[in-house]
């Protein structure tokens, strides 16, 4: 099912973006699957095959066709008449602008959250550093001025989009930085869907491990004395024994730092989306990941995005049982979240995991950095099936809000990922919903095309712009949560550890050697990506170097290179109107989304017929239960000791309110736990498993 709309959506372009915007682009067509047949991966003829992604030979092959068909000719043509009311109008504010600069960031910095009672004890980070600057008193700085990070280094804070840091280790959430001087400033500037644009970058590998992307840290034990196969986060863990904690904390310390933060902001982004694990929480029985380690360091994130002023989408990456089988899912193998015998067990251990995470991230002191909570990442539809999908969906839109409440502003804008099916088919999907947003990951790199070319490529991703017009128009928010420059399914470990590449991509390894015009077509396809996408995540910021090979892989994966070799923009802005010049018709998004999308009228009043076309758990689950059989699969039971996060401490600030925790005291209804005495199958490995002899069900 899919929604055709009508033309006529018309973006309305900000200030900053006319700046960038060609004068006169043609308007954008309307999306035809049949002209298109030849690239769209949403075209039933070229089906996505399940095995496909990052670490399997047949990936990622998206979702449905969006566009960045933002400026059509009317948009061009209204420029070009405000143009020099712009330029007179410019000269006349520059000089107050110029004047109240320094007092309104005086102002901001000091608005928000008073250092004054302690709120309990929990992580030992500081959450940021020292707050750097020329000197241990500085609180805020520009372009040029010396920062000291936490562990003593220093460099140089370069932002030549008119970008500030701000951060006051006395009160360390008062108003932070200002990634460019179109954005908004964390803290006392709210973010407004429809007139904001996400322009994001993926800290991939950084939390959740990946071999393509720091494949040192894998090599290292891929020949370990214990003769375990090292694929995943899961065996890597087990490999490396005793050496754990000190192996994954030194990653986490080393991979991601605060100094990418201002580069992030340098390079024009304002938003970061991270992926975290549920190990982050807890793990139970012989799950062999490190506990906890990983959310030190993300409160260490939200201090440095709200320091450089940049937003977080919290991506909970890997779900207990594997969402999608494949490697970043913590565990590469089977499916087993809402599919097989333990499908639902892991699904509610999932909701108590969303609800700590939502109850974190909606206290005052994070809520203005961390935005979004994407529930989970790259659900695999095509094992788990749509009423599944759909009905875990529900019950964690309903979980979520009620642990935080409904309404304008109450609790994380909730991200769902589209399943590879593209946004058409979610139109009218939890109408009433408070606040979701739908999440998109189109790769070009997984259709199966390997003789791409930059050339053949480049016009192939102005083909998600309608789709996403059209969804912005009828579902809400809708984001490409990843995307990235590859045209084709080259890099180390890219399909995982032990595949074999194909010897066609030994060129494309060799991006030293990249000509001038396989660069200026590589950039081609990044900004009809950005364009096409319009609130876009690059997967991703970097790509660490082979200890082997001694280079970065995966090229076309690797914003920061790209950055450094010129296949991604300096500007993200230079992405505009990309698309406008590629098609002819569109139906732009004219910025105005469902009332309820961003938290108005109606939010949080889901059609009840959402809820009883999609019960939890579903009256079917794959492989083959039904009816009687699903209520004597292995559930949990809601009598558990909920889990706290632990909250940051701050030598400057010892007494600073840095939260419990736990934003809604009213929200006690207990942890999904095992029932005591029941013998449950591998929760990891049980799609077709024997049954337990004694039904393992909670109240």
């Amino acid at each position: 099912m899919s929604t055709t709309l009508a033309g006529g959506y018309q973006h309305v372009a900000t200030a900053e973006e006319h700046e960038l915007t060609p004068s006169g682009s043609p308007a954008l067509r309307p999306y035809s699957a049949a002209q298109d047949s030849e690239f769209n991966p949403y075209n039933p003829e070229n089906e996505r095959l399940d095995t496909h992604y990052r670490d399997d030979s047949t990936a990622n092959v998206l979702g449905a066709p969006s566009s960045s068909a933002r400026y059509s000719t009317q948009a061009a043509l209204k420029r070009k008449t405000r143009r020099k009311k712009l330029i007179i109008i410019g000269f006349v504010v520059v000089a107050i602008i110029a004047a109240t600069a320094a007092v309104v960031l005086a102002l901001t910095l000091g608005k928000k959250h008073s250092s004054s009672s302690s709120s309990g004890s929990g992580s030992s980070s500081s959450g940021g550093g020292s707050g750097g600057g020329s000197s241990s008193s500085s609180t805020s700085g520009k372009s040029g001025s010396r920062i000291t990070m936490e562990d003593g280094t220093t460099f140089t804070y370069t932002n030549n989009f008119g970008g500030d840091w701000a951060y006051d280790p006395k009160n360390p959430f008062a108003a932070g930085g200002l990634s460019q001087s179109w954005s908004k400033r964390v803290g006392s500037q709210d973010w407004v869907w429809g007139s904001d644009y996400v322009r994001g970058v993926n800290l991939g590998g950084w939390l959740v491990t990946e071999p393509f992307i720091v494949p040192a840290l894998y090599e290292k034990y891929i020949n370990n004395s214990a003769g375990i196969t090292v694929v995943d986060e899961w065996t890597l863990s087990q490999a490396m024994g005793s050496n754990l904690s000190t192996e994954l904390e030194n990653h986490y310390k080393t991979f991601i730092t605060e100094e990418d933060f201002a580069n992030i902001a340098a390079a024009g982004l304002n938003w970061v989306r991270i992926p975290i694990g549920f190990w982050a929480i807890e793990a139970i029985n012989n799950e062999p990941f490190l506990v906890g380690t990983s959310w030190t360091y993300f409160l260490k994130a939200i201090q440095w995005a709200r320091k450089y002023g940049i937003r977080i989408n919290l991506d909970l990456h890997a779900l207990p049982g594997s969402q999608n089988g494949w490697n970043h899912s913590g565990k590469s193998g089977t499916v087993n979240f809402m599919n097989g015998v333990m499908g639902i067990a892991n699904a509610e251990r999932t909701l108590t995991y969303l609800r700590i995470l939502a109850e974190f991230i909606s206290q005052p002191e994070y809520k203005d950095v961390v935005l979004i909570l994407s529930i989970v990442n790259e659900i695999l539809w095509s094992t788990i099936g749509e009423e599944s999908v759909k009905s875990f969906y529900v019950k964690a839109h309903d979980t979520i809000r009620k642990s935080t409440g409904t309404g304008t502003g109450n609790g994380p804008y909730i991200a769902i990922h589209e399943g590879f099916q593209g946004p058409g088919i979610w139109a009218g999907f939890l109408a009433g919903s408070d606040r979701v947003v739908l999440d998109q990951h189109p790769y070009l790199a997984f259709m199966g095309v390997t003789n791409s070319t930059p050339a053949s490529s480049a016009a192939k991703p102005c083909a998600w712009a309608i789709a996403t017009n059209q969804s912005e128009q009828v579902f809400g928010v809708t984001i490409g949560g990843e995307f990235s420059t590859a045209i084709n399914a080259c890099g180390l470990w890219l399909n995982g550890i032990g595949s074999t590449e194909d010897p066609s991509c030994a060129v494309w390894e060799d991006w030293a050697n990249y000509s001038p015009s396989v660069v200026s077509g590589l950039l081609d396809v990044t900004l009809a990506s950005m364009d096409a996408l319009q609130n876009f995540f690059f997967w991703t910021w970097k790509i660490a170097n082979s200890s082997v090979l001694g280079t970065s892989t995966s090229p076309m994966w690797h914003y920061q290179l790209g950055l450094q070799q010129g296949w991604v923009p300096k500007d993200p802005r230079q992405a505009i109107g990309q698309c406008g010049s590629i098609l002819t018709t569109s139906q732009p998004f004219n910025g105005n989304f469902p009332s309820t999308a961003t938290g108005g009228a109606g939010a949080g009043t889901v059609d009840p017929a959402q809820s009883s076309s999609y019960p939890f758990p579903p009256p079917t689950l794959s492989p083959t239960f039904s009816g009687t059989q699903i209520s004597l699969l292995p559930t949990y039971t809601a009598t558990g000791t909920l889990k706290t996060l632990a909250v940051p401490t701050f030598t400057a600030a010892p007494k600073a309110t840095v939260g419990t925790g736990w934003n809604n005291p009213s929200d006690n209804t207990p942890a999904f736990v095992p029932v005591a005495g029941c013998q449950y199958p591998d929760a990891w490995n049980a799609v077709n498993a024997t049954l337990p002899a004694t039904p393992c069900t909670g109240p």
